[in-house]
């Protein structure tokens, strides 16, 4: 089977699946919480609030990271004032800022000149340019984010269930808040070079949504969630080696393809266990 070990035995190929690996990991921490809270808006709007930052940073020849990383920590802050401040509601708030943020990120690109190749990358990831130093921001990313997972666990899981019983228990739901959207961000900026900002969120949610369907327990949820995610990035690079496609894109409609298949599994399943339950009716 020379067509399934021939593309992972070239290192920049193991490399792009050893970062996707890390990507998949770090966004099954986050993503299930995302699905949790139903908070994949914010995701989405994340992923396209790096844009101007990105694109700022390619112009200027700075690293992409650091632009990811200054732009989506300025989203995040400006949603957080928002809503303090201006009274707005948390989706008003991302959705002003989702549309800011996009349209300030193609002003950028707009204006500079000869930037077509560029704003792919941008927009679609470039996961086979991965190098040894990506992997090493992408291993301290996930230290980090399940860290962070691991020490506010019991605060983040008081926030799901009731905002108010979580500050009558003294467990910080501000904090709790702060630290997901903090999971979210770490996820997206880390993720932004394998799939890009455009398809972030489908390695973000989708492996969340597929181990759903499976477990509703959180931290089975994230293992689960991790190793979907790790299946449909070695699965889009295979692929994509094959049929000549987008790496990132591919990655990213893989994993989508495993949410599709986990449905279609479960209430598969869900079918054939009614009709064994269901009762059999006799002749009179």
């Amino acid at each position: 089977m020379t067509w399934l070990s021939d593309p992972f035995s070239l290192e920049f190929v193991q490399r792009a699946l050893l970062g996707g690996v890390l990507v998949a990991i770090l966004c099954a921490i986050a993503g299930t919480w995302v699905i949790v809270r139903g908070m994949a808006f914010l995701g989405e709007a994340l992923a396209h609030g790096m844009l101007p930052g990105v694109a700022l940073a390619t112009v200027m020849g700075l690293p992409v990271l650091l632009g990811a990383a200054v732009s989506a920590v300025a989203m995040s802050l400006g949603i957080g004032a928002l809503q303090r401040r201006a009274k707005l509601s948390y989706d008003t708030s991302i959705g002003l800022l989702f549309v800011g943020m996009l349209a300030l990120g193609v002003i950028v690109i707009s204006h500079a000149g000869s930037f077509a190749t560029d704003a792919t990358a941008i927009l679609f990831g470039d996961i086979l340019a991965i190098g040894v130093g990506d992997l090493f921001v992408l291993a301290v990313a996930v230290v980090v984010g399940l860290t962070a997972a691991v020490t506010a666990h019991r605060s983040l899981v008081a926030l799901a269930v009731d905002e108010r019983v979580a500050r009558v228990l003294g467990l910080g739901p501000r904090v709790a808040q702060t630290v997901l959207v903090g999971l979210v961000t770490l996820a997206v900026v880390a993720s932004y070079q394998a799939v890009g900002s455009l398809l972030v969120v489908g390695l973000l949610v989708a492996p969340a949504v597929a181990a759903r369907q499976w477990t509703h327990r959180i931290p089975t949820t994230m293992v689960l969630a991790a190793a979907i995610g790790a299946a449909a990035v070695a699965a889009g690079l295979l692929i994509s080696w094959h049929a000549a496609t987008a790496a990132g894109a591919t990655i990213a409609a893989s994993a989508i393809g495993a949410a599709g298949v986990s449905w279609a599994l479960r209430a598969g399943r869900d079918a054939v266990r009614g009709r064994t339950a269901s009762p059999v009716l006799l002749p009179a």
